[in-house]
């Protein structure tokens, strides 16, 4: 089995850290194809720059998801996950999506761990779109930057354990890690923490391998089935033949 890691923007230290947590959480026989964006925001911190790698995503899956049985988005934000839903016809699995559902089936209530106060909001909405609103415990943010983890990781590491500590105490029953920037953290803080990490990058990873297995089809109708071919412009070749597949 062959999986796609996407990571839309320009940090290759995160694909590297992606790769290693997907690498750790897959089943023998399963390989990765890491890829890092080409163009759009350096890090995706605001809505704006997660817009602007919407487009990087989509140019990705149309570069590499081919030969592959499954994409996994290593973007917290879970960057065009349907929009690569509606374009390919094998399992595309959001980090974030699929750590908030192995959350809700481990624990009655989950709490999500993210960088920056600014995104907070943002995250709340990504779980409210699962319909897991009800079972939100807390979110909490660290006031640091994803470049931080890579310079100064053990201020980092000390700086997830205290906020992961805090949701605990407000209720959380399990902790999400929503950045990509996080993955491959959970190990070395759960001996820490008397509740289940959760890495979004290994979570995804598992539920990408079960899909694949299944191969369930793709819906033939509603609004996630083919796009019906329409012709578009301006972007690359890869990404207007994916557009044309009706």
């Amino acid at each position: 089995m062959k999986i796609q890691l996407v990571n839309p923007n320009l940090t290759q230290a995160v694909t590297d850290r992606v790769l290693e947590s997907a690498l750790a959480a897959a089943r023998p026989g399963t390989a990765f194809e890491a890829v890092t964006g080409a163009f759009g925001p350096e890090v995706i911190g605001s809505r704006a720059e997660n817009a602007l790698a919407a487009h990087g995503v989509l140019d990705l899956v149309a570069r590499h998801a081919p030969g592959c049985d499954a994409v996994v988005l290593a973007v917290s934000l879970d960057t065009a996950a349907w929009a690569c839903r509606e374009l390919l016809p094998i399992p595309v699995v959001a980090m974030t999506e699929a750590a908030l559902h192995t959350a809700a089936l481990l624990a009655p209530r989950f709490g999500v761990l993210t960088y920056g106060r600014r995104l907070g909001p943002v995250y709340r909405e990504l779980v409210e779109a699962c319909g897991l609103a009800g079972r939100l415990a807390g979110v909490g943010t660290v006031e640091v930057t994803p470049q931080q983890t890579f310079s100064e990781p053990e201020f980092v590491l000390a700086s997830v354990r205290e906020a992961a500590s805090a949701l605990v105490e407000d209720g959380a029953e399990a902790v999400v890690l929503a950045g990509a920037a996080m993955a491959a953290m959970a190990p070395r803080l759960q001996a820490d923490l008397p509740v289940p990490l959760l890495d979004g990058v290994a979570c995804a990873v598992g539920l990408a391998e079960m899909l694949a297995h299944q191969r369930w089809p793709r819906p033939a109708l509603g609004s996630v089935s083919g796009t019906g071919g329409r012709e578009v412009r301006g972007v690359s070749p890869e990404l207007r033949n994916l557009f044309a597949q009706k």
